[in-house]
């Protein structure tokens, strides 16, 4: 009897209705990187509730310390960028298995390129942050844009597509969707709560992660889809 969770690889759709989907892709990635651009540039909106948002959130960590620790762990372990790259690593090693093998190198080449991405713009905008008293986080500079909610976002996106691919059902993605949701939201309570990245710091990894999933997406039925076999899960 069929597992009821079984999936299956299928070719990839090369009727009409594939094309505003791949579109769809192409314009979400081009949308995120023009926001992320006007984030990097000093975007007014933000930049403005840079400073009130932290001290908001600093006044509440200095109130409540024992949710500072709960924070700290979650950052450091739960969502942490080698947490969330091991779960890549899984996928990657989960479709090589199953012979998904030009798959498996498209995703783990994607991960490699967001990080490249993230390091590469963090040099280029190498935006200093401004010296403010923080104890509770030492931290004397914000990284923009944020590692921690790129990598979230990259590596949640990456699976929900691969769920999508293989036709998991609204079940099963249902349940992903929610809990990548709540990971890309818990990133940036926690590392704007501890005090060690600024609001726009948070919102330019998440408009990078976007991009760099979209463009990913819509770049492998392009161009790779056409060329992978057919694999059963």
């Amino acid at each position: 009897m069929p597992s009821p969770l079984l999936l299956r690889f299928r070719s990839p759709d090369r009727s009409p209705r594939a094309t505003p989907a791949l579109r769809t892709a192409a314009a979400v990635g081009a949308a995120s990187l023009v926001l992320l651009v006007l984030v990097a540039l000093r975007w007014s909106p933000l930049m403005a509730l840079d400073r009130s948002v932290a001290e908001a959130l600093h006044r509440h960590a200095v109130a409540v310390p024992g949710l500072v620790r709960v924070n700290r762990v979650l950052t450091d372990w739960v969502w942490d960028p080698w947490t969330m790259r091991a779960l890549i690593a899984v996928a990657v090693v989960a479709l090589w298995w199953r012979g998904a093998r030009r798959l498996a190198l498209w995703v783990a080449a994607t991960s490699l390129l967001a990080s490249g991405l993230q390091q590469g713009l963090k040099a280029a905008v190498d935006r200093e942050r401004p010296q403010w008293p923080d104890p509770v986080d030492s931290a004397q500079f914000a990284a923009f844009p944020s590692g921690h909610a790129m990598t979230a976002v990259v590596s949640c996106g990456l699976v929900l597509w691969l769920l999508r691919l293989y036709g998991a059902g609204p079940g099963l993605w249902g349940a992903s969707l929610a809990v990548a949701v709540v990971s890309a939201v818990g990133v940036a309570v926690t590392r704007v709560y501890l005090g060690v990245h600024w609001l726009t710091d948070v919102v330019g990894g998440a408009l990078l992660g976007v991009a760099v999933v979209a463009w990913s997406a819509a770049g492998y039925a392009r161009y790779a889809a056409p060329r992978e076999g057919s694999h059963r899960w």
